[in-house]
Protein backbone atom coordinates (compact mmCIF):
# COMPACT_ATOMS: atom_id res chain seq x y z
CA UNK A 1 0.00 0.00 0.00
CA UNK A 2 1.36 3.27 -1.05
CA UNK A 3 1.77 6.67 1.27
CA UNK A 4 -1.67 8.27 -0.57
CA UNK A 5 -3.66 5.35 -0.26
CA UNK A 6 -3.21 4.74 2.99
CA UNK A 7 -4.51 8.17 3.99
CA UNK A 8 -7.31 8.38 0.91
CA UNK A 9 -5.13 10.89 -1.23
CA UNK A 10 -7.39 10.16 -4.26
CA UNK A 11 -4.27 11.52 -6.13
CA UNK A 12 -1.49 9.86 -7.42
CA UNK A 13 2.10 10.66 -7.84
CA UNK A 14 2.33 13.14 -11.09
CA UNK A 15 -0.32 14.98 -8.41
CA UNK A 16 1.86 14.75 -5.55
CA UNK A 17 4.81 17.56 -4.69
CA UNK A 18 6.15 14.37 -2.31
CA UNK A 19 7.92 10.85 -3.20
CA UNK A 20 4.62 8.10 -3.02
CA UNK A 21 6.37 5.80 -0.84
CA UNK A 22 5.04 2.20 -0.48
CA UNK A 23 4.89 1.29 3.18
CA UNK A 24 6.00 -2.28 3.42
CA UNK A 25 9.09 -1.94 1.40
CA UNK A 26 11.53 0.83 -0.19
CA UNK A 27 10.90 2.57 -3.48
CA UNK A 28 14.68 2.51 -5.71
CA UNK A 29 15.03 5.66 -5.94
CA UNK A 30 17.58 8.01 -3.91
CA UNK A 31 18.29 11.11 -2.69
CA UNK A 32 21.02 12.55 -4.26
CA UNK A 33 23.48 15.18 -2.94
CA UNK A 34 24.28 17.27 -5.98
CA UNK A 35 20.43 17.64 -6.63
CA UNK A 36 20.00 19.35 -3.14
CA UNK A 37 23.27 21.45 -4.37
CA UNK A 38 21.62 22.49 -7.39
CA UNK A 39 18.58 24.03 -5.59
CA UNK A 40 17.90 27.32 -5.75
CA UNK A 41 15.87 28.25 -2.91
CA UNK A 42 16.30 29.29 0.44
CA UNK A 43 14.88 26.16 1.09
CA UNK A 44 17.97 24.84 -1.22
CA UNK A 45 20.74 26.20 0.24
CA UNK A 46 19.74 25.27 4.21
CA UNK A 47 19.95 21.59 2.82
CA UNK A 48 23.09 22.27 1.39
CA UNK A 49 24.64 23.45 3.70
CA UNK A 50 23.51 21.05 6.85
CA UNK A 51 25.36 18.73 4.80
CA UNK A 52 28.17 20.63 4.11
CA UNK A 53 28.26 21.72 8.00
CA UNK A 54 28.04 17.65 8.86
CA UNK A 55 30.66 16.04 6.38
CA UNK A 56 33.28 19.21 7.94
CA UNK A 57 32.91 18.41 11.43
CA UNK A 58 33.55 14.70 10.77
CA UNK A 59 36.53 15.41 8.93
CA UNK A 60 37.39 17.93 11.28
CA UNK A 61 37.06 15.47 14.09
CA UNK A 62 39.12 12.32 12.49
CA UNK A 63 42.11 14.81 11.72
CA UNK A 64 42.37 16.16 14.90
CA UNK A 65 42.35 12.56 16.52
CA UNK A 66 39.16 13.18 18.32
CA UNK A 67 37.53 9.42 17.39
CA UNK A 68 35.16 9.22 19.82
CA UNK A 69 32.96 12.17 18.69
CA UNK A 70 33.41 11.19 15.07
CA UNK A 71 32.10 8.15 15.27
CA UNK A 72 29.69 9.27 17.57
CA UNK A 73 28.04 11.39 14.76
CA UNK A 74 28.42 8.61 12.42
CA UNK A 75 26.45 6.67 14.32
CA UNK A 76 23.64 8.59 14.10
CA UNK A 77 23.29 8.09 10.39
CA UNK A 78 21.76 4.92 10.10
CA UNK A 79 18.21 4.86 7.98
CA UNK A 80 15.13 4.08 9.99
CA UNK A 81 12.99 3.14 7.68
CA UNK A 82 10.91 6.11 7.79
CA UNK A 83 11.97 7.30 4.67
CA UNK A 84 11.36 4.10 2.37
CA UNK A 85 14.31 4.96 -0.13
CA UNK A 86 16.50 2.32 -1.61
CA UNK A 87 16.95 -1.26 -2.43
CA UNK A 88 15.20 -3.65 -0.19
CA UNK A 89 13.13 -6.08 -1.61
CA UNK A 90 10.85 -6.75 1.34
CA UNK A 91 10.52 -4.89 4.40
CA UNK A 92 12.46 -1.85 4.68
CA UNK A 93 15.87 -2.19 5.61
CA UNK A 94 18.53 0.88 6.27
CA UNK A 95 22.00 0.87 4.53
CA UNK A 96 23.03 3.79 6.11
CA UNK A 97 26.47 5.07 7.37
CA UNK A 98 25.59 4.19 10.92
CA UNK A 99 24.21 0.65 9.78
CA UNK A 100 25.90 -2.19 11.87
CA UNK A 101 29.14 -0.54 13.12
CA UNK A 102 29.60 3.54 13.10
CA UNK A 103 33.93 2.25 13.67
CA UNK A 104 33.64 0.44 10.42
CA UNK A 105 33.11 3.83 7.83
CA UNK A 106 34.95 6.21 11.22
CA UNK A 107 37.95 3.54 9.97
CA UNK A 108 37.57 3.85 6.27
CA UNK A 109 37.73 7.51 6.43
CA UNK A 110 40.18 8.09 9.11
CA UNK A 111 42.77 5.28 7.31
CA UNK A 112 42.21 7.09 3.92
CA UNK A 113 44.83 9.07 1.71
CA UNK A 114 42.30 10.66 0.35
CA UNK A 115 40.70 12.17 3.63
CA UNK A 116 44.71 12.33 5.25
CA UNK A 117 45.76 14.26 1.42
CA UNK A 118 42.56 16.80 1.23
CA UNK A 119 41.45 15.05 -1.93
CA UNK A 120 38.19 14.16 -0.02
CA UNK A 121 35.79 17.24 0.80
CA UNK A 122 32.48 16.77 0.20
CA UNK A 123 29.77 13.97 1.05
CA UNK A 124 29.35 12.86 -2.52
CA UNK A 125 32.95 12.18 -2.76
CA UNK A 126 32.92 8.94 -0.76
CA UNK A 127 31.32 7.56 -3.28
CA UNK A 128 34.36 8.12 -5.41
CA UNK A 129 37.43 7.18 -3.17
CA UNK A 130 36.16 5.25 -0.10
CA UNK A 131 35.76 1.51 -0.66
CA UNK A 132 32.39 0.24 0.32
CA UNK A 133 30.08 3.45 0.76
CA UNK A 134 27.83 3.51 -2.42
CA UNK A 135 24.37 5.29 -3.48
CA UNK A 136 21.91 3.31 -0.77
CA UNK A 137 24.49 4.48 1.94
CA UNK A 138 24.87 8.14 0.82
CA UNK A 139 21.33 8.74 0.30
CA UNK A 140 20.63 7.27 3.82
CA UNK A 141 23.32 9.31 5.35
CA UNK A 142 21.55 12.32 3.14
CA UNK A 143 18.17 11.82 4.50
CA UNK A 144 19.29 11.59 7.93
CA UNK A 145 21.40 14.92 8.39
CA UNK A 146 18.20 16.73 6.59
CA UNK A 147 15.93 15.31 8.71
CA UNK A 148 14.56 18.43 10.31
CA UNK A 149 14.14 20.26 7.35
CA UNK A 150 12.31 16.63 6.29
CA UNK A 151 10.29 16.61 9.05
CA UNK A 152 8.96 20.49 8.33
CA UNK A 153 8.08 19.63 5.19
CA UNK A 154 6.13 16.63 6.11
CA UNK A 155 4.60 18.34 8.38
CA UNK A 156 3.69 21.47 5.64
CA UNK A 157 2.70 18.77 3.00
CA UNK A 158 0.09 17.09 5.82
CA UNK A 159 -1.68 20.31 5.95
CA UNK A 160 -1.75 21.04 2.61
CA UNK A 161 -3.35 17.49 1.09
CA UNK A 162 -4.99 17.21 4.42
CA UNK A 163 -3.43 14.14 5.97
CA UNK A 164 -3.83 13.74 10.17
CA UNK A 165 -0.55 14.52 12.08
CA UNK A 166 -0.29 12.38 15.06
CA UNK A 167 1.49 14.12 18.30
CA UNK A 168 3.96 13.12 20.34
CA UNK A 169 6.00 11.17 17.37
CA UNK A 170 10.00 10.56 18.64
CA UNK A 171 12.13 12.91 15.88
CA UNK A 172 14.78 10.57 15.40
CA UNK A 173 18.48 12.36 15.61
CA UNK A 174 18.19 15.66 13.75
CA UNK A 175 21.47 17.75 12.64
CA UNK A 176 22.13 21.44 14.39
CA UNK A 177 25.12 22.91 12.11
CA UNK A 178 24.97 25.86 14.45
CA UNK A 179 25.51 23.02 17.59
CA UNK A 180 27.52 20.67 15.91
CA UNK A 181 25.46 18.08 17.50
CA UNK A 182 22.48 15.57 17.21
CA UNK A 183 19.46 16.63 18.63
CA UNK A 184 15.77 14.64 19.26
CA UNK A 185 12.64 15.74 20.38
CA UNK A 186 8.79 14.31 20.18
CA UNK A 187 7.10 16.31 16.98
CA UNK A 188 4.28 15.58 14.94
CA UNK A 189 4.41 13.29 12.26
CA UNK A 190 2.06 11.18 10.28
CA UNK A 191 1.70 7.43 11.64
CA UNK A 192 0.63 4.20 10.14
CA UNK A 193 0.51 1.16 10.80
CA UNK A 194 3.67 0.27 9.57
CA UNK A 195 5.49 3.02 11.66
CA UNK A 196 6.02 7.43 11.10
CA UNK A 197 6.60 8.76 7.99
CA UNK A 198 9.16 11.38 6.79
CA UNK A 199 8.40 12.51 3.20
CA UNK A 200 10.80 13.74 0.67
CA UNK A 201 10.41 15.91 -2.40
CA UNK A 202 10.31 13.94 -5.72
CA UNK A 203 12.36 16.47 -7.64
CA UNK A 204 15.14 15.40 -4.82
CA UNK A 205 15.26 11.72 -5.81
CA UNK A 206 16.62 10.17 -8.77
CA UNK A 207 17.32 6.46 -9.60
CA UNK A 208 21.52 6.58 -8.88
CA UNK A 209 24.19 8.85 -7.62
CA UNK A 210 25.61 11.58 -10.24
CA UNK A 211 29.04 10.86 -9.36
CA UNK A 212 30.12 7.45 -10.21
CA UNK A 213 33.79 5.85 -9.38
CA UNK A 214 33.85 3.67 -12.60
CA UNK A 215 32.70 6.80 -14.67
CA UNK A 216 35.32 8.86 -13.00
CA UNK A 217 38.01 6.36 -13.74
CA UNK A 218 37.76 5.23 -17.08
CA UNK A 219 36.42 8.69 -18.68
CA UNK A 220 38.59 10.95 -16.55
CA UNK A 221 41.69 9.69 -15.20
CA UNK A 222 42.17 6.81 -17.44
CA UNK A 223 42.59 8.99 -20.75
CA UNK A 224 45.09 10.88 -18.85
CA UNK A 225 46.82 8.28 -18.41
CA UNK A 226 47.05 6.92 -21.62
CA UNK A 227 48.28 10.33 -22.76
CA UNK A 228 51.22 10.36 -19.99
CA UNK A 229 52.16 6.80 -21.03
CA UNK A 230 51.98 7.83 -25.21
CA UNK A 231 54.36 10.93 -24.20
CA UNK A 232 56.96 8.89 -22.13
CA UNK A 233 56.95 5.77 -24.45
CA UNK A 234 56.48 3.70 -21.58
CA UNK A 235 56.24 -0.01 -21.94
CA UNK A 236 52.55 -0.43 -22.06
CA UNK A 237 52.91 1.56 -25.60
CA UNK A 238 51.38 -1.03 -28.52
CA UNK A 239 52.64 -0.35 -32.14
CA UNK A 240 49.91 -1.02 -34.22
CA UNK A 241 50.27 -2.27 -38.16
CA UNK A 242 49.89 1.01 -39.46
CA UNK A 243 52.67 2.52 -37.20
CA UNK A 244 50.67 4.14 -35.15
CA UNK A 245 50.82 3.70 -30.98
CA UNK A 246 47.84 3.29 -28.24
CA UNK A 247 47.64 2.32 -24.68
CA UNK A 248 44.49 0.94 -24.06
CA UNK A 249 42.58 1.34 -20.64
CA UNK A 250 42.28 -2.92 -20.17
CA UNK A 251 46.35 -2.55 -19.90
CA UNK A 252 46.60 -0.02 -17.34
CA UNK A 253 43.69 -1.12 -15.55
CA UNK A 254 45.44 -4.31 -15.15
CA UNK A 255 49.03 -2.47 -13.79
CA UNK A 256 47.71 -0.15 -11.73
CA UNK A 257 44.25 -1.74 -11.05
CA UNK A 258 40.70 -0.49 -11.36
CA UNK A 259 39.17 -0.54 -7.83
CA UNK A 260 38.70 2.78 -5.63
CA UNK A 261 41.84 2.42 -4.33
CA UNK A 262 43.43 2.49 -7.36
CA UNK A 263 41.07 5.62 -8.12
CA UNK A 264 42.72 7.20 -4.89
CA UNK A 265 45.96 6.67 -5.71
CA UNK A 266 45.82 7.96 -9.26
CA UNK A 267 43.85 10.91 -8.52
CA UNK A 268 46.38 11.80 -5.53
CA UNK A 269 48.81 12.60 -8.73
CA UNK A 270 45.86 13.98 -10.57
CA UNK A 271 43.96 16.38 -8.57
CA UNK A 272 43.27 18.64 -10.99
CA UNK A 273 41.50 15.75 -12.75
CA UNK A 274 38.98 14.96 -9.94
CA UNK A 275 38.28 18.99 -9.47
CA UNK A 276 37.72 18.95 -13.70
CA UNK A 277 35.11 15.92 -12.95
CA UNK A 278 33.22 17.38 -10.36
CA UNK A 279 33.00 20.53 -12.15
CA UNK A 280 31.26 19.08 -15.24
CA UNK A 281 28.95 17.80 -12.90
CA UNK A 282 27.93 20.98 -11.37
CA UNK A 283 27.38 22.55 -14.57
CA UNK A 284 25.19 19.59 -16.12
CA UNK A 285 23.36 18.31 -12.95
CA UNK A 286 21.02 15.19 -13.10
CA UNK A 287 17.02 16.02 -13.82
CA UNK A 288 14.89 15.08 -11.75
CA UNK A 289 13.06 12.16 -12.35
CA UNK A 290 9.87 12.25 -15.29
CA UNK A 291 6.71 11.62 -14.78
CA UNK A 292 6.99 8.60 -16.81
CA UNK A 293 10.26 7.44 -15.06
CA UNK A 294 7.84 7.68 -12.06
CA UNK A 295 5.12 5.81 -13.53
CA UNK A 296 7.91 3.05 -14.35
CA UNK A 297 9.63 2.78 -11.09
CA UNK A 298 5.95 2.58 -8.91
CA UNK A 299 4.31 0.86 -11.52
CA UNK A 300 1.42 2.98 -12.09
CA UNK A 301 -0.36 4.83 -14.76
CA UNK A 302 0.58 8.02 -16.37
CA UNK A 303 -1.26 11.35 -15.35
CA UNK A 304 -4.94 11.47 -17.61
CA UNK A 305 -6.10 14.95 -17.58
CA UNK A 306 -9.27 14.20 -18.87
CA UNK A 307 -11.21 14.09 -16.18
CA UNK A 308 -9.66 17.25 -14.69
CA UNK A 309 -10.91 19.00 -17.92
CA UNK A 310 -14.01 17.62 -17.95
CA UNK A 311 -14.96 19.00 -14.56
CA UNK A 312 -13.31 22.34 -14.91
CA UNK A 313 -15.79 22.50 -17.96
CA UNK A 314 -18.78 21.56 -15.57
CA UNK A 315 -17.72 23.71 -12.74
CA UNK A 316 -20.51 26.00 -11.35
CA UNK A 317 -18.67 29.74 -11.31
CA UNK A 318 -19.45 31.40 -7.66
CA UNK A 319 -18.03 31.45 -4.24
CA UNK A 320 -19.74 28.22 -3.55
CA UNK A 321 -17.34 26.39 -5.95
CA UNK A 322 -14.31 28.72 -5.55
CA UNK A 323 -12.06 26.37 -3.66
CA UNK A 324 -13.06 23.16 -5.87
CA UNK A 325 -11.86 25.58 -8.97
CA UNK A 326 -8.40 26.21 -6.77
CA UNK A 327 -8.38 22.82 -6.32
CA UNK A 328 -8.67 21.61 -9.90
CA UNK A 329 -6.62 24.10 -11.22
CA UNK A 330 -3.54 22.96 -8.81
CA UNK A 331 -3.83 19.54 -9.99
CA UNK A 332 -3.39 20.44 -13.27
CA UNK A 333 -0.21 22.82 -13.05
CA UNK A 334 1.23 20.74 -10.54
CA UNK A 335 1.37 18.29 -13.60
CA UNK A 336 2.31 20.17 -16.38
CA UNK A 337 4.74 22.77 -14.60
CA UNK A 338 6.42 20.00 -12.94
CA UNK A 339 9.59 20.35 -12.24
CA UNK A 340 10.03 23.84 -12.90
CA UNK A 341 7.53 24.93 -10.49
CA UNK A 342 7.62 22.83 -7.18
CA UNK A 343 6.13 22.46 -3.93
CA UNK A 344 2.83 24.32 -3.99
CA UNK A 345 1.35 26.25 -0.96
CA UNK A 346 -2.68 26.80 -0.48
CA UNK A 347 -3.86 30.65 0.94
CA UNK A 348 -0.13 31.22 1.54
CA UNK A 349 -0.58 34.07 4.65
CA UNK A 350 1.93 37.04 4.53
CA UNK A 351 1.97 40.52 5.89
CA UNK A 352 1.60 38.37 9.03
CA UNK A 353 -2.03 36.85 7.83
CA UNK A 354 -3.59 40.40 6.59
CA UNK A 355 -3.07 38.65 2.97
CA UNK A 356 -3.25 35.41 1.42
CA UNK A 357 -2.22 34.17 -2.04
CA UNK A 358 -4.02 31.34 -3.71
CA UNK A 359 -1.32 29.07 -4.54
CA UNK A 360 2.71 29.64 -4.31
CA UNK A 361 4.81 27.95 -5.94
CA UNK A 362 9.08 27.45 -5.28
CA UNK A 363 10.70 27.98 -9.00
CA UNK A 364 13.52 25.19 -9.06
CA UNK A 365 13.16 25.07 -12.86
CA UNK A 366 16.64 24.23 -14.91
CA UNK A 367 15.16 24.87 -18.01
CA UNK A 368 12.74 25.80 -20.19
CA UNK A 369 10.69 29.61 -19.95
CA UNK A 370 10.89 30.03 -15.83
CA UNK A 371 14.18 28.88 -16.07
CA UNK A 372 14.87 31.90 -18.15
CA UNK A 373 12.52 34.23 -16.09
CA UNK A 374 14.71 33.26 -12.69
CA UNK A 375 17.68 34.24 -15.07
CA UNK A 376 16.21 38.13 -15.46
CA UNK A 377 13.36 38.45 -12.76
CA UNK A 378 13.03 38.69 -9.56
CA UNK A 379 11.21 34.75 -9.46
CA UNK A 380 12.05 32.50 -6.36
CA UNK A 381 8.37 31.77 -5.90
CA UNK A 382 5.58 32.08 -8.25
CA UNK A 383 1.94 33.20 -7.17
CA UNK A 384 -1.60 32.23 -8.41
CA UNK A 385 -4.53 33.59 -7.90
CA UNK A 386 -7.59 32.02 -9.20
CA UNK A 387 -10.83 33.56 -9.57
CA UNK A 388 -13.65 31.40 -9.69
CA UNK A 389 -15.92 34.79 -11.39
CA UNK A 390 -18.62 34.06 -13.39
CA UNK A 391 -17.80 38.19 -14.43
CA UNK A 392 -15.08 40.12 -16.20
CA UNK A 393 -12.09 40.41 -13.83
CA UNK A 394 -10.84 44.05 -13.84
CA UNK A 395 -8.49 46.43 -11.96
CA UNK A 396 -9.19 45.01 -8.26
CA UNK A 397 -8.05 41.72 -8.90
CA UNK A 398 -4.72 42.87 -11.02
CA UNK A 399 -4.33 44.91 -7.89
CA UNK A 400 -4.90 42.32 -5.02
CA UNK A 401 -2.50 39.89 -7.50
CA UNK A 402 0.37 43.04 -7.40
CA UNK A 403 0.14 43.64 -3.49
CA UNK A 404 1.66 39.85 -3.16
CA UNK A 405 4.56 40.75 -4.84
CA UNK A 406 7.88 41.80 -3.57
CA UNK A 407 11.87 41.60 -4.02
CA UNK A 408 12.37 38.73 -2.03
CA UNK A 409 9.41 36.51 -2.69
CA UNK A 410 9.26 37.28 -6.14
CA UNK A 411 7.55 39.76 -8.56
CA UNK A 412 5.95 37.01 -11.51
CA UNK A 413 2.39 36.35 -10.56
CA UNK A 414 -0.25 34.35 -12.51
CA UNK A 415 -4.00 35.61 -12.66
CA UNK A 416 -6.40 32.45 -13.54
CA UNK A 417 -9.89 32.95 -14.06
CA UNK A 418 -13.08 31.33 -15.84
CA UNK A 419 -13.50 33.78 -19.00
CA UNK A 420 -11.96 36.60 -20.17
CA UNK A 421 -14.56 38.79 -22.46
CA UNK A 422 -12.14 41.42 -23.46
CA UNK A 423 -8.90 39.99 -23.49
CA UNK A 424 -6.80 43.28 -24.53
CA UNK A 425 -8.17 45.12 -21.91
CA UNK A 426 -7.62 43.00 -19.48
CA UNK A 427 -3.32 42.33 -21.17
CA UNK A 428 -3.03 46.22 -21.37
CA UNK A 429 -3.98 46.47 -17.58
CA UNK A 430 -1.28 43.86 -17.05
CA UNK A 431 1.41 46.08 -19.09
CA UNK A 432 0.41 48.75 -17.31
CA UNK A 433 1.22 47.70 -13.89
CA UNK A 434 4.61 45.92 -15.12
CA UNK A 435 5.35 49.56 -16.30
CA UNK A 436 4.71 50.86 -12.94
CA UNK A 437 7.13 48.19 -11.64
CA UNK A 438 4.53 46.84 -9.28
CA UNK A 439 5.26 43.42 -10.60
CA UNK A 440 4.96 41.43 -13.48
CA UNK A 441 1.03 39.33 -14.03
CA UNK A 442 0.20 36.93 -16.42
CA UNK A 443 -3.55 36.19 -17.39
CA UNK A 444 -5.30 33.14 -18.46
CA UNK A 445 -8.31 31.68 -18.78
CA UNK A 446 -9.92 27.96 -18.62
CA UNK A 447 -9.50 27.99 -22.47
CA UNK A 448 -5.85 29.01 -21.85
CA UNK A 449 -5.03 25.91 -19.85
CA UNK A 450 -7.03 24.00 -21.49
CA UNK A 451 -4.64 24.83 -24.28
CA UNK A 452 -1.36 24.28 -22.34
CA UNK A 453 -2.80 20.93 -21.18
CA UNK A 454 -3.57 19.66 -25.20
CA UNK A 455 0.33 20.58 -25.86
CA UNK A 456 1.20 18.65 -22.25
CA UNK A 457 -0.37 15.77 -23.93
CA UNK A 458 1.39 16.42 -27.04
CA UNK A 459 4.73 15.78 -25.56
CA UNK A 460 6.15 19.25 -26.21
CA UNK A 461 7.05 21.61 -23.32
CA UNK A 462 7.89 24.26 -25.68
CA UNK A 463 3.70 24.40 -27.02
CA UNK A 464 2.84 24.05 -23.10
CA UNK A 465 4.56 27.19 -22.38
CA UNK A 466 3.79 28.92 -25.69
CA UNK A 467 1.14 30.72 -24.27
CA UNK A 468 3.20 32.29 -21.39
CA UNK A 469 6.23 33.30 -23.56
CA UNK A 470 3.73 34.88 -25.79
CA UNK A 471 2.00 37.03 -22.71
CA UNK A 472 5.45 37.48 -21.04
CA UNK A 473 6.63 39.10 -24.72
CA UNK A 474 3.48 41.62 -24.33
CA UNK A 475 4.20 42.39 -20.79
CA UNK A 476 7.93 43.67 -21.65
CA UNK A 477 7.86 44.96 -25.53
Amino acid sequence: MKFSEYFNLNRTQPYLDFVDIPLDTDLPVFLEPSAIKDLRSPWGVELSSMLQTFFDTVLRLIHSGENVKAQQLLSSLSERNEFHLGYSSGESKGHGFGSGSAETVWGALSTSSAAVTGLLKDLEDTALLIPGIGTDMISDAVSNIIRGPLIKYTQDMCVYYGIPLTPAVASGPVWNPQKEIWEESLIQLPMTSHGKVILVPKILVRHRLNYQYDEYYRHYILPEMQHEHLAAHSSLVEVLKDGSERVTKKALMEKYGSDKLAVVEQTKVRPQILQEYKDQKYSKPSAPLTQEQFSEVEAIDLPDLDPIVQELRALDTGRDTAGRYEDLVEKVLSVILYPSLCNPIKQHNIHDGRKRIDITYINEAKSGFFYWLSLHYPCPMIFIECKNYGKEVGNPEIDQLAGRFSPSRGQVGILICRSIEDKEKLYQRCVDTAKDRRGYMLALDDDDIFGMVYAYKQDSEDQTFASLRSLWARLIE
